[in-house]
């Protein structure tokens, strides 16, 4: 079977620099510095001094990367900037930055074809210029969407002056990837009482749980009902909590409320995948809550491992129909992949 993963990280050093000057408070611009100090707590997979494997291993979007696709079996990454993205930073930096790490993929695309895809960075930070840059990424370099790491600066895309950019993605026709970050700084302070709390132990997926409640009780897609969202980690435990989520829906009234139920926003305008979450009970429950139609292979490389998130489909008690659709099919269909013979 062909195996297509969307949710593979890749950096730039432009991006890791300005990251490292907030870390370090050398970053031009003191507010965000400021803003943004947690960052020691939430990237130190990128802090070169504790993981140059790891750092190398998103710097390469060539034949190293490839080599070790060939290595577990992996036809097509769909690559994007790893997080946080360009979100940290002031919005002329972002926007800047952003339009680099695009131009990047692009790149790599058309030196590897049928090899790599790409999800486009945007700043929302200025949401106009984050349209625009969407539309120049998938008119001009051919990227597939775009990726946004949960809240920007601790506002979320719930808020109406960012649906310009959902506007965009539904005009273009393409999906908007959210991904974790840590909880917002509002937030955060109970994590941190224990280790990794904050991250992926817990953090991450209950940062974009609330995220995609915020949108679906906003009404954001009653106004945009052809946006697609696709969620990592097969759902951020999202189809677990459906049932209870429709019921308090219908037992709690609240003004003006989208009238359809949140289980059937999530069913009718969600793709989730398989990233980082490679255990059989979650993915059964998402086969049953949304089908396998609506699951998507994808790594979260390279913090997770090729060959397991292989393994984990090849040998995972569904049929060999939804193992194609899971691997392949699915993602051929909604980024609209070509298909070449490898």
């Amino acid at each position: 079977m062909r195996k297509v993963t969307v949710e593979e990280h890749f950096a730039i050093k432009e991006q890791l620099d300005a990251v490292n000057s907030i870390i370090n408070n050398t970053y031009p611009n003191l507010k965000v510095a400021q803003e943004e100090k947690m960052l020691v707590h939430e990237l130190p997979f990128l802090y070169p001094s504790r993981n140059q494997n790891t750092v190398n291993k998103l710097l390469d979007i060539g034949e190293g990367r490839i080599s070790l696709m060939d290595r577990d079996g992996i036809d097509v990454q769909v690559l994007s900037l790893v997080s946080p993205g360009v979100q940290v930073f002031d919005a002329a930096t972002g926007t800047a930055i952003a339009k680099i790490a695009n131009d990047r993929i692009a790149e790599a695309v058309r030196k590897y074809p049928g090899r790599f895809d790409g999800l486009a960075s945007i700043a929302p930070q200025n949401p106009s210029k984050a349209a625009q840059e969407l539309e120049r990424a998938v008119k001009d370099l051919g990227l597939k969407g775009a990726l946004i790491n949960s809240h920007t600066k601790g506002e979320y895309l719930d808020d109406k002056k960012y649906w310009v950019i959902f506007e965009m993605a539904e005009k273009l026709g393409v999906p908007l990837y959210i991904h974790p970050r840590c909880p917002s700084p509002d937030m955060i302070k109970p994590y941190l009482a224990y280790p990794r709390l904050h991250t992926a132990m817990l953090g991450f997926s209950a940062e974009v749980s609330l995220h995609v409640m915020r949108l679906i009780c906003s009404g954001v897609f009653d106004q945009f009902p052809d946006l697609t969202i696709i969620l990592g980690h097969l759902g951020e435990a999202l189809p677990y909590w459906l049932w209870r989520i429709d019921n308090m829906w219908q037992m709690r009234d609240f003004p003006n409320r989208p009238e359809r139920l949140p289980s059937e926003y999530f069913q009718d305008n969600f793709y989730i995948s398989t990233s980082g979450m490679f255990w059989y009970p979650p993915l059964l429950c998402a086969c049953m809550v949304m089908g396998a139609d609506r699951i998507l292979f994808a790594v979260d490389y390279p913090i997770e491992s090729n060959k397991k998130a292989v393994q984990f489909i090849e040998t995972a008690p569904i049929s060999k129909s939804d193992k194609e659709k899971i691997f392949h099919q699915n993602a051929q269909k909604l980024f609209k992949l070509k298909n070449p013979n490898r």
